[in-house]
């Protein structure tokens, strides 16, 4: 028994066979005679008659092929951020298969069980599929004692392709990646199911039923690949005398968002987040300006422009602008950009660049071309990923994949960031970095799937650029790239590519409903791509509260605010000035948090109504959308279920336009077609 004066943790076992573990917010239980276990959290909500398994020579085993479970280990353990708690050890043995061990660790004053699976033999074994939980009893309980009826958020394991985050209801057949959330409507009672180790395997959570209101099957594995993982061969083996599933967590909670927000510390009490000591990274970037039009007169042109007619209006952060470069700065000349930069530099502004470290964006006859930095020893059709019979892979989004792990590709990062480090930039968009983690026949023999590739290649690229080697700070972004892992980078895309219409704007923020929480956790910021605020190259202008409310989603994602239109427009500069004065707004900007979502059963849409509390402030912000170009809408939000005092009064005041009022248990207002509105409520 552990105890403290807030909870205990008690470790029983009866003559049943049966071991008990309970630390008052959440019981574990396992049953010797079967080999199963159970976890139940509040309201009876619980995972049942789990059994974990593994892919053997063909076949699959679990828990129940085996003919002796024993309690092996157990042990007080102490781990930061986990605190104290209790590890035990069930050992499944029986002739001819590889012993199976679970591994169960639950932590005082926690809601929530770690758990893993192990296969262990003499001699070396191998395995791509690790099931730590299959359960064919998973349910929400209830307050009545009637179950809740569940929704299921489906979790992309990227952001490529506009793929949306997905909430579905039984009956389904859904596969959620590294992270799942079953909960409750209504109470938002839910129940968290996710791995937080992420270096050699990709999670898959995959979740059906053929009845509606109820689960009838639950299988969390490691060894996911689909056309969502973007991969053409199987998961690779993970080999050795022991091969490990990955670390998963269970947890129950009476509100799934604080779930999700627990999921995420515990993720960085395993593998801690890049840190970054500096605020809100605030600019502008080229992409949607642009596009492959980009060239030298747009660059200095808007670096002018916004230092001369924006930034004193108050758009900086920390006295300065990030001015970033995004693909095809290479159609400057050396000369050129060598001004650029200097221009930039000169207006006190921050350079910032644009790399693919894992694709290829040439045709075969650019196969022979040389590898930078390799000094001709490699050329590009070299270190291209292949299968096993050592064909190249099929493109993805056009680009070949390179391999990570291959000595030629480290050459290159040197050479790339040699370069970026010495012409000045701080900062970096990496982009199209799913192609770094396919699986595939990677050069390292000892990598052998296609996350620990991934792991390896941008531990060593985020290394170069590290303060350490580098000697001052340089910001590291993902564009599009896996969710996990997540230690390489200060900041990744929320969503794909986002530009200016309503449309785009509904878009992120349907990312941002289900993806609050990787915000100050997995990430410094979460990053909702430029914002543009009337034109973007490839779109027609939009209108002006259009615009606006595709800024109003950045400022309350969390967030890199990047401006992304062409300030040569007059429009455009119109609305720079217009908006990006309001200095409340820039001030929720610079505040560096997310909003929560305050609903999430929305199918494949996205919530329209945000809040945050700023305890500094002793106030609440809510955002509020209208999703509709065309119709206004009336809006009505119960302060209670925002998360404020239904009884209390609060002064309001509507950021955008500076007009305040009083209100009390509701917020209702009219919204025009494409309008948006942060109000700032700070109670009486």
């Amino acid at each position: 028994m552990l105890t403290d004066s807030n909870t205990t943790v008690n470790v029983n076992t009866d003559t049943t066979s049966l071991i008990r573990v309970t630390n008052g917010l959440v019981n574990l239980e396992i049953d010797l005679g079967t080999g199963e276990s159970s976890v139940v959290g509040g309201t009876s909500a619980h995972v049942k008659g789990i059994r974990s398994a593994f892919r053997w020579q063909g076949r699959e085993y679990n828990t129940e092929h085996y003919q002796s479970h024993v309690l092996k280990l157990q042990e007080e353990v102490v781990r930061e951020g986990f605190g104290k708690g209790v590890h035990l050890v069930i050992v499944h043995e029986t002739s001819l298969l590889p012993q199976l061990e679970q591994h169960f660790y639950i932590y005082e004053s926690s809601s929530y069980v770690l758990m893993q699976s192990v296969i262990a033999s003499d001699e070396d074994i191998k395995a791509n599929r690790m099931a730590v939980i299959q359960s064919k009893s998973v349910s929400l309980g209830g307050e009545s004692g009637q179950p809740d009826e569940p929704s299921i958020l489906r979790v992309p394991y990227d952001n490529d392709k506009w793929v949306r985050y997905t909430v579905v209801k039984p009956p389904m057949d859904t596969e959620s990646y590294e992270v799942t959330a079953v909960f409750a409507p209504d109470s938002r009672r839910g129940i968290i199911m996710g791995s937080i180790t992420h270096k050699v395997w990709k999670t898959g959570i995959r979740i059906k039923s053929e009845r509606s209101g109820q689960i009838e099957e639950l299988d969390l594995y490691g060894g996911a690949v689909s056309e969502l993982t973007r991969d053409f061969q199987p998961h690779g083996y993970v080999k050795g005398k022991r091969v490990e599933s990955p670390l998963v967590f269970v947890g129950f909670y009476d509100d799934y968002r604080e779930g999700l927000e627990a999921y995420g510390r515990a993720n960085t009490w395993i593998e801690a987040p890049l840190a970054w000591e500096g605020g809100v990274p605030v600019g502008w970037n080229s992409w949607s300006a642009a596009m492959a039009d980009l060239d030298y007169d747009l660059y200095t042109s808007t670096s002018e422009f916004l230092k001369k007619e924006v930034q004193p209006l108050g758009f900086q952060n920390e006295d300065t602008l990030y001015i970033n470069f995004d693909a095809f700065w290479d159609n400057f000349t050396a000369e050129e950009m060598k001004n650029a930069l200097e221009l930039v530099r000169k207006n006190g502004h921050r350079p910032g660049t644009y790399w693919t470290p894992f694709a290829f964006w040439g045709s075969p006859t650019q196969f022979g071309d040389v590898v930078e930095g390799t000094n001709g020893k490699y050329t590009y059709g070299d270190i291209l990923l292949r299968d096993s019979e050592g064909e190249i892979l099929p493109d993805v989004d056009g680009g070949l994949a390179i391999d990570p792990t291959h000595p030629g590709n480290l050459q290159r990062i040197d050479w790339y960031t040699n370069k970026f480090i010495s012409e000045g930039f701080e900062y970096i968009k990496l982009d199209f970095l799913a192609h770094g983690a396919l699986e595939g026949q990677h050069h390292n023999p000892e990598i052998t799937t296609g996350i620990a590739a991934y792991h390896y290649g941008m531990s060593y690229l985020q290394n170069k650029l590290s303060p350490e080697v580098i000697g001052r700070p340089f910001f590291i972004n993902l564009s599009i790239a896996p969710l996990f892992p997540y230690a390489f980078a200060h900041s990744r895309r929320v969503s794909c590519d986002v530009f200016g219409t309503l449309q785009d704007t509904e878009y992120m923020l349907n990312s941002l409903t289900h993806g609050w929480w990787m915000s100050d956790s997995l990430y410094r910021f979460n990053d909702p791509d430029h914002s543009v605020l009337y034109k973007s190259h490839n779109q027609e202008a939009t209108g002006w509260h259009e615009g606006r409310s595709r800024l109003t989603a950045s400022v309350i994602a969390g967030t890199v605010l990047l401006l992304g239109d062409d300030f040569r427009k007059e429009e455009a500069a119109a609305r720079a000035k217009a908006w990006l004065s309001n200095k409340d707004i820039m001030d929720v900007a610079r505040l560096g948090k997310t909003f929560r979502p305050i609903e999430g059963d929305l199918g494949k849409q996205s919530c329209d109504t945000f809040v945050l509390e700023s305890s500094e402030e002793n106030a609440f912000y809510i955002a509020v959308f209208n999703y509709d170009v065309t119709k206004s809408a009336p809006k009505s939000l119960s302060l209670e279920r925002a998360g404020l005092n239904a009884q209390a009064a609060y002064q309001l005041l509507d950021l955008w336009e500076g007009v305040e009022g009083e209100i009390s248990g509701k917020l209702e207002v009219t919204l025009e077609p494409a309008e948006s509105k942060i109000f700032k409520l700070t109670a009486k």
